[in-house]
C-alpha cells in the first residue's frame, strides 16, 4: 500500500474552559417561548407536530446544562484518531482508524444534516478491528464535511458535492488509499453516490441508505408498498421540508440563530431526530441524549450552524439527472427514513445493486438508532460489493 502524504496532520480538540463556561451561560439565561397549544395531546407524534414541545426542550437544557460531559466526547474523538489536511485551499478534518488486520479494506463514511462525524463514532472500533475474527475488517476515515465540524468553513460558493466528492478521492489518495469503499446517508448518500459514478476507478463500490432515481419515472409496474414509499416521499417534500427550502435559499438567515442561541440550535436539530427516527415520540427512545449532545455541541463549538445549512444552498436538487453507478452497490431501505427509493426506480441509476435490504426497524440515522444492525448490515452489504469484483 502506498505511504501517506506528509501533508496529513495530526489533529486535537480541545475547547477551552472559557467557550463550556459561556455555553452554560447562555443555556442558563436563555428565553424560551410559551408551551405549544398542542401540550396537551398525549405521548406521539402528534404532541411534535408544532415543533420540539417545551417540557421536553426544557429538560435537554437542564441536562446539558449541568450533566452533559463534553470532555468525554473530545476523548472518545482523540482515541480514535483525528488529523487534518487541506484540499483544493480548504482544511478538511476527518477520523482515521486503520485497522489491525492486513486484508482490511480502506472505507470512507461520510455524514449529512444535521448529523455529523458523531454519527460514526461508536461504531468505528467494531468496523476497524471487528471482535469475530471473520467478519470483515476496514481502514475507517470519517471525514467531516467543509462548513461543519473541524473542517473549515467555506469563504465563497462552489463547495457543492462534486466538489466534496473529488475532495474525498484526494483525502483517500493522500492516506494511500488508491481505491476503497464508500457509504453514506442523507447527503453523505448522495456525496457516496457521486463518488461511485463519477470516480469508478478509485470506488470499489458503495453502500448507502439513501438512493435517488433518476427524475421522470413513473409509479407502472411498483408494488402497493413502493406506491406508498413514493407517497410518502412526495408528502415530505410537500408538507415537512420546511428546513430544506430555508437552509437552500436563505442560509445566512436562520444562521445567525444557530450560531448565536444554543437553544435555537438544540431545537432546530432535536426536531429533525425526534421527526426522522424510528421512534413513537422522543427521540430518545432510540437515541441516547448525549449522543445528540455530542452532535449537537460539534455544532456550538466550532460554529458552524450557519456554515453546514449552506450545504442545502450549495447542493440542493444537485445530484446530476444523467450520473449513472455501475461500480458494486448495496442499497439498505431503513422504514422510518424521511425517504425512501422503490428497488425498480433505483436501478435506473445504481446498474449493478448486488444487496437490497429492508430492514424491519431503524430511521435516518440508523449508525446511532440501531448500531449493532448498521455494522451487520454495512458489512454484508460491503462483502457483497466485495464479492461481485471478484
Amino acid at each position: 500500500m502506498p505511504r501517506p502524504s506528509s501533508d496529513v496532520q495530526a489533529f486535537e480538540v480541545h475547547a477551552t474552559d472559557a467557550d463550556l463556561d459561556d455555553l452554560r451561560g447562555r443555556l442558563a439565561t436563555a428565553r424560551l417561548p410559551e408551551a405549544e397549544t398542542v401540550h396537551h395531546a398525549p405521548p406521539g407524534p402528534r404532541r411534535w407536530e408544532q415543533g420540539v414541545p417545551l417540557a421536553d426542550l426544557v429538560g435537554v437544557v437542564n441536562y446539558w446544562r449541568t450533566g452533559y460531559d463534553w470532555r468525554s466526547f473530545e476523548a472518545r474523538l482523540d482515541r480514535i484518531g483525528q488529523f487534518r489536511t487541506t484540499i483544493d485551499g480548504l482544511g478538511i478534518h476527518f477520523l482515521h482508524r486503520r485497522s489491525a488486520r492486513a486484508d482490511a479494506t480502506p472505507l470512507i463514511l461520510t455524514h449529512g444534516w444535521p448529523g455529523s462525524i458523531a454519527e460514526f463514532t461508536d461504531v468505528v472500533d467494531e468496523l476497524s478491528d471487528p471482535k469475530d475474527a471473520d467478519a470483515p475488517a476496514f481502514h475507517v476515515v470519517v471525514p467531516s464535511l467543509p462548513g461543519f465540524g473541524y473542517s473549515d468553513r467555506p469563504a465563497a460558493t462552489g463547495w457543492g458535492t462534486e466538489r466534496i466528492a473529488a475532495a474525498w478521492v484526494e483525502l483517500m489518495g493522500r492516506l494511500g488509499y488508491g481505491k476503497f469503499l464508500a457509504h453514506g446517508g442523507d447527503w453523505g448518500g448522495v456525496i457516496t453516490t457521486t463518488l461511485g459514478g463519477r470516480f469508478p476507478e478509485h470506488v470499489l463500490g458503495i453502500h448507502t441508505t439513501f438512493a435517488e432515481a433518476p427524475p421522470g419515472l413513473t409509479t407502472d409496474g411498483l408494488t402497493a408498498v413502493e406506491r406508498g414509499w413514493t407517497e410518502e416521499t412526495r408528502d415530505f417534500w410537500r408538507r415537512r421540508a420546511a428546513y430544506a427550502k430555508q437552509q437552500a435559499t436563505r442560509p445566512q438567515t436562520i444562521g445567525y440563530s444557530l450560531v448565536d442561541s444554543p437553544v435555537g440550535l438544540l431545537a432546530w436539530i432535536l426536531d429533525k431526530f425526534a421527526e426522522w427516527s424510528d421512534t413513537e415520540d422522543s427521540p430518545f427512545e432510540a437515541i441516547s441524549i448525549d449522543s445528540v449532545l455530542d452532535d449537537v455541541t460539534l455544532y456550538w463549538l466550532t460554529r458552524t450552524g450557519a456554515s453546514a445549512a449552506r450545504i442545502y444552498y450549495e447542493s440542493h436538487k444537485s445530484l446530476d439527472p444523467a450520473l449513472r453507478v455501475d461500480v458494486p452497490s448495496a442499497i439498505t431501505m431503513y422504514p422510518r427514513d424521511i425517504e425512501k427509493c422503490p428497488r425498480t426506480w433505483a436501478r435506473e441509476r445504481y446498474r449493478r445493486i448486488v444487496r437490497w435490504t429492508e430492514p424491519e426497524t431503524g430511521g435516518h440515522f440508523p449508525s446511532m438508532e440501531v448500531p449493532e444492525y448498521f455494522v451487520k448490515d454495512l458489512r454484508e452489504g460491503l462483502a457483497a460489493v466485495l464479492t461481485a469484483r471478484r
